[in-house]
């Protein structure tokens, strides 16, 4: 298995109501290549569990291991490079650095990893999502789905083992939305990845290869 989730309990404090529970002991499994869409209402916790498994938030209880590691024993620093080798995240806000080109946005998680042939990867990675020919733009000076498009290739360059995606269109039109969907589920398993995408779009989820649903913070 690529990812297991045993008894994942999350709750936040407020102020004046006390501790809300968030997720009430979510388990379950992903093997390679699996892709999994996770739906719910708003406030099913969707994103709370995506962050958990993304290594940015720790659960109160249960573990979350990727690839046989505990993320949840992890000391930050430990953590911080495993995320950044192991997990590749889009964004339905892109998340660019609007100062960096389409390339170097996309080069940037290997310059971090101080990684090899950086050059020859992007170029690869460029042709796959087409945009070799806005590779030299600004974020600002693209438009949103070649922004998404730039978003999906940084997530992808670090040949992660595990791909999450957080509503990947639903920050664009119906006709880009569908073409950004088409192109990332086509290098998913081209490229055999294991994916967890949260969305509220029901066509979207219809094209992993399993739905899992919140209700008020346990999987149905």
């Amino acid at each position: 298995m690529i990812l297991e989730l045993e008894n994942i309990c999350k709750s936040f404090h407020q102020p004046r109501s006390g501790a809300i529970e968030v997720l009430k002991k979510v388990s379950f499994t992903l093997g390679t290549g699996e892709t999994n869409a996770v739906t719910g209402e708003s406030g099913s916790g969707k994103t709370t569990l995506l962050s958990l498994i993304a290594g940015l938030d720790s659960p109160d209880h249960g573990r979350i291991l990727l690839e046989g590691e505990d993320l949840c024993v992890m000391k930050e620093d430990r953590l911080s490079r495993y995320r950044a080798m192991k997990i590749g995240i889009i964004f339905q806000q892109f998340h660019l650095m609007p100062h960096l080109s389409a390339r170097e946005n996309i080069s940037l998680p290997l310059e971090i990893l101080k990684q090899q042939q950086i050059t020859e990867r992007v170029d690869v990675m460029l042709e796959k999502v087409g945009l070799q020919d806005r590779q030299h733009h600004l974020p600002g000076q693209l438009s949103g789905g070649e922004c998404q498009r730039v978003a999906i290739a940084r997530a992808l360059i670090i040949k992660p083992a595990l791909l999450l995606a957080d509503e990947p269109t639903g920050n664009l039109d119906i006709k880009t939305g569908d073409k950004i969907a088409g192109l990332l589920f086509d290098l998913v398993e081209k490229e055999n990845k294991t994916m967890i995408m949260v969305t509220h779009n029901s066509d979207l989820a219809g094209q992993c290869q399993k739905i899992r649903k919140l209700e008020q913070g346990r999987l149905a």
